[in-house]
């Protein structure tokens, strides 16, 4: 049995327990058979849309769509990628933004070339990218590259603002806090004076680490809304921020954030009462009157 090494990814946090699970994983599954099983149900097929809004002054109507942990590979339907990237192609989005975590076990050519095609079929002005625990475990440059293809732009500690009239945007992506590197002050640098910045980070953990720092909102994925979760909650979440931000939108003492359940499936192809989705984000005209919550920080 062959134990993959971090070596492999520019990863931390990879343990010898967690390469025997893998490995174990990748021999039990072999030829794709849970997914395969899975795709025959009809919740293989039930993504939700999830939507909200952002108030801003002076900035023309802006639609953005976010997708995270997609996780190509034996546990995820193939069903369950086509209604996530038709519900992405459906809302018309003016920028995507594609959170982390797009394979699950090695990161092979067939994982890749799927990314690339399924991410260059949404069609949107603008992309951008980061990248998960998952992806900097194994081979992650062919990941960025099927991304880069794509249309993607991959941001590791950087920003852009967007072109044309809403160059007064800015998207900031931050490493992931739990296997990367992340550095905000190098990340932000590009988004100084920009009326709304967007972050986008794989995991919730990445929140407290903007503390102080002007956004609009955190998007982040990771959690899987607890992938097989209960009505009282899910069992068990890693990390103290994803055990506060579960899923859905938060406002906290460090800003505004929306955790997506993520689209894949991870250990188990099926998930209980956390189900998959995609968010969509309309920025639009703010009203006069209203005390927004946009760029400041939450008390």
């Amino acid at each position: 049995m062959h134990f993959k090494l971090a070596s492999e990814g520019r990863g931390r946090g990879y343990s010898r327990m967690r390469g025997i699970v893998e490995s174990t994983l990748d021999l039990v599954y072999t030829g794709d058979w849970p997914r395969r099983l899975w795709g025959l149900t009809e919740r293989a097929r039930q993504v939700r849309v999830v939507r909200t809004k952002v108030e801003a002054q002076g900035i023309p109507p802006l639609r953005i769509a976010f997708a995270s942990d997609l996780h190509i590979g034996p546990t995820t339907s193939p069903h369950t990628l086509d209604r996530a990237f038709e519900l992405l192609s459906e809302a018309h989005p003016d920028v995507l933004l594609l959170g982390g975590d797009y394979v699950f076990l090695h990161g092979t050519r067939e994982k890749a070339r799927e990314l690339r095609r399924r991410v260059e079929g949404v069609r949107a002005r603008c992309k951008f990218a980061v990248l998960g625990n998952h992806d900097l475990w194994t081979t992650h440059r062919s990941i960025e590259d099927a991304l880069t293809e794509a249309g993607a732009q991959v941001l590791v500690n950087a920003s852009v603002r967007l072109p044309d009239a809403h160059g007064n945007v800015a998207i900031v992506g931050l490493d992931d806090p739990w296997t990367g590197k992340p550095n905000v002050a190098r990340a932000f640098e590009g988004a100084e004076g920009a009326a709304l910045v967007f972050v986008l980070c794989h995991a919730p953990e990445g929140l407290p680490l903007c503390d102080g720092r002007a956004f609009s909102l955190y998007f982040c994925g990771h959690t899987h809304g607890g992938h097989v979760s209960t009505p009282l909650g899910p069992p068990v979440i890693p990390g103290r921020i994803g055990r506060m931000l579960v899923s859905g939108e938060h406002h906290t003492k460090w800003g505004r954030a929306f955790v997506s359940r993520g689209v894949g499936g991870i250990e188990v192809p099926f998930r209980a009462w956390a189900p998959p989705d995609v968010v969509v984000v309309d920025v639009v005209e703010r009203a006069a009157t209203n005390d927004s919550f946009e760029n400041r920080r939450f008390a």
